[in-house]
């Protein structure tokens, strides 16, 4: 399965990384020369999390943390947007962390 969050979209990019030698002329050497190009990967933290959907039913979500810590799902089923806290199932019971 791919490392994407289920809410915003997040997935893995690609972007690169330039390695550099010298000193900077501000700093008092003859510049900076690029000695070479790599490819790079920026992944997004993504974490399974239990969450109580909003019709009382507990599902496993792949969230990345950023919408963790912001506390709001946004997610398209069957063609509806839905918007809602975050409210995180409690294992091995039918409650929520809410109420614990």
């Amino acid at each position: 399965m791919a490392r994407v969050c289920e809410s915003s979209g997040k997935r893995t990019r690609v972007g690169g990384s330039i390695s550099r030698r010298g000193l900077p002329k501000k700093v008092g050497g003859i510049g900076l020369n690029i000695t070479g190009h790599t490819k790079r990967k920026f992944k997004p933290n993504i974490q399974k999390v239990r969450v109580v959907m909003p019709d009382g039913s507990v599902e496993r979500l792949r969230l990345s943390t950023k919408v963790i810590k912001t506390g709001m799902i946004n997610l398209e089923r069957n063609g509806k947007k839905m918007r809602f806290p975050l409210v995180k199932a409690v294992r091995g019971t039918g409650r929520t962390a809410v109420e614990a």
